[in-house]
């Protein structure tokens, strides 16, 4: 299936988020709240990576190896645009 390990990660966040919840609720101690967040952040970011590299492995060779310009130019200019939103946060 494509983008298995990209699922389970991403199961394992969305049971990592009910942990924040729970420690929100129960008062927990505002700076472990925080390091857990920002542990969720990084695997978010860690899921976004994985997948990115698939779609340039795969969709994105696909794309440049092929025939069709028109395709080719707007993968490419899909990778760029994801790279822009990137870097505007």
């Amino acid at each position: 299936m494509k983008h298995e390990n990209a699922l389970k990660r991403l199961k394992n966040i969305e049971g990592h988020i009910r942990g924040i919840e729970r420690m929100i609720e129960e008062g927990a101690y505002c700076i472990d709240v925080i390091r857990q967040i920002q542990a969720v952040e990084a695997a978010i970011k860690k899921v976004s990576t994985m997948i990115l590299d698939e779609h340039i492995n795969f969709c994105l060779i696909k794309a440049v190896r092929g025939e069709d310009i028109g395709e080719r130019e707007r993968v490419l200019k899909e990778i760029i645009e994801v790279f822009d939103t990137a870097n505007k946060t």
